[in-house]
């Protein structure tokens, strides 16, 4: 179970960083044009922040089971990117966009959790 948690959480990180680093890089005007139209809706601090959960979240999957400092903060920071993603899949919902991503990584994201809950407890 372990190595299916790495293989998991690694392929998650990178999802997540790459996102959230995106997110907090470049100005809310360039997401739009990109095709992320849905940030048309919030704020751009909003969007920061958005990001920047994101790439926490990316980084927590890693670093607490890596360093065996507090390995517990990995599900919860599985649990606290799936709360997220629902979020993201409420968003796509009311746009009526296409949330197959959302819904993806929200699932993935509490495999995750319960997987590291298995694995750490």
């Amino acid at each position: 179970m372990t190595i299916a948690l790495w293989i998991l959480n690694g392929l998650l990180a990178l999802a997540f960083i790459a996102a959230g680093s995106m997110k907090i890089a470049r100005p809310k005007t360039a997401l739009v044009a990109s095709g992320m139209s849905w940030a048309d809706d919030f704020a751009d601090p909003t969007v920061k922040l958005i990001g920047a959960a994101e790439l926490i979240g990316g980084i927590g999957l890693i670093l607490p089971l890596l360093t065996g400092i507090a390995p517990v903060l990995t599900p919860i920071a599985a649990t606290a990117l799936t709360v997220v993603m629902v979020g993201a899949i409420v968003v796509h919902a009311r746009r009526k966009e296409n949330a197959t991503p959302s819904i993806v990584l929200a699932v993935l994201s509490a495999a995750s959790a319960v997987l590291g809950f298995l694995v750490v407890l």
